[in-house]
């Protein structure tokens, strides 16, 4: 999603082996053990076999990021003078006519602060377009990309041909110039995961979006942990992760990789690369999915990785679905002022009007999808 620091991502990702202690105390009353998934405290990860069996229960997850075209951000796409389910319906209709079963959509704690009830009910009906199309949600909390700040009512119009001119990070720096600020985000993680803990058309809750990014390092460390605590408080019922992106921030991915139920990644690198990073990741025994990849001018292509992803059974959701306003069809740091149309497009699968950038995309697409 943001411009990486590590073009070489994850490859040889040495994070240390994961140890998850059990300490058994002597019992002398010898009661019998109850299955082992039931002993599991609500503070703590899931353990590998339920991990494993809620993977075995799901279809191959495929999908996009999904931001609609009429929003060029989080806060356009949820507060309610611009919230729009007549863009919602039309452009998950044709994630649905390809094949796609998964979106992975952000959501922002000041659509929530400013009016809790009706955020509430729009993530309800935009869960109800999403279940008639037979699309299952990745929902994501806080995100360290792009601009730092922002406030609620209308959001900026895109800068011509810059990528994401308008997406905000949530909270940004607020978060450190702010000491109210962390009680209130408790309070809005606790009330979505409440209210939406044994929603099944919910498949994953994806904490943190890249924690570390645009400078941030270890300094996103403390909101991590917070949040993963915040999270098993509630319990939900679905899994939480969090997924690791540059191998640079070895304390971030550390804590990632050892608190997440299921291991999430990103990767924008071509298929030699990003199956190294697949095989780095693969000795945690876990379900798999990678919830960023597809950026053309870095060969991160349907052609060559989705694939690999259907073949090994790791969740495939590519960045963007259709071209709009955020303005991902151009490059992360390629920018065409004039906003004419970039040679190859960045992200991005759709046009406005429904047709494809490339048919062969599409074909293949529906290819992989259509034999299950």
């Amino acid at each position: 999603m943001c411009q990486r620091i590590s073009k070489n991502f994850l490859v040889g990702l040495v994070i240390g082996c994961l140890f998850i202690s059990c300490i058994s105390k002597n019992n002398e009353t010898k009661k019998p053990k109850e299955p082992q998934e039931e002993l599991v405290d609500k503070y703590e990860r899931w353990p590998e076999k339920k991990a494993l069996d809620w993977a075995k229960s799901k279809p191959w997850l495929r999908g996009a990021n999904f931001n609609p075209s009429t929003a060029i951000n989080q806060l356009e796409f949820w507060q309610a003078e611009t919230f729009d389910p007549e863009t919602i319906e039309r452009e998950l209709r044709w994630a649905e006519n390809i094949g796609f079963n998964c979106m992975r959509v952000y959501l922002h704690h000041v659509a929530w602060e400013v009016d809790k009830s009706g955020f509430k009910k729009r993530i309800k009906e935009y869960l109800s377009i999403a279940e008639k199309h037979n699309i299952s949600t990745i929902f994501v909390f806080f995100d360290d990309c792009w601009n730092p700040t922002y406030s609620a009512g209308k959001q900026p119009d895109p800068i011509p041909g810059v990528h994401n001119s308008g997406w905000v990070r949530d909270p940004g720096d607020l978060l450190f110039t702010s000491p109210n600020l962390t009680p209130m985000l408790e309070a809005y993680i606790k009330d979505i995961l409440e209210t939406f803990k044994d929603d099944k058309r919910i498949i994953l809750w994806d904490l943190y979006n890249e924690p570390g990014n645009s400078g941030y390092k270890n300094k996103s460390l403390p909101l991590l942990k917070n949040v993963f605590k915040w999270a098993r408080q509630v319990n939900p019922s679905q899994p939480i992760s969090s997924g690791v992106w540059n191998i640079e921030l070895s304390d971030l991915n550390k804590f990632q990789v050892e608190n997440s139920d299921i291991i999430t990644y990103h990767n924008y690198n071509d298929e030699i690369r990003h199956q190294k990073a697949i095989d780095s990741l693969k000795k945690y025994n876990r379900p798999m999915m990678c919830t960023e990849y597809m950026a053309r001018r870095n060969n991160s292509l349907f052609g060559n990785i989705m694939p690999i992803l259907k073949e090994q059974d790791i969740g495939a959701i590519n960045w963007g679905l259709v071209a709009g306003k955020s303005n991902t069809k151009y490059a992360w740091d390629e920018p065409i002022p004039d906003g004419s149309e970039p040679e190859l497009w960045f992200h991005e699968i759709f046009r406005k009007d429904g047709t494809p950038y490339k048919q062969e995309e599409v074909d293949l697409i529906k290819e992989l999808t259509t034999k299950e």
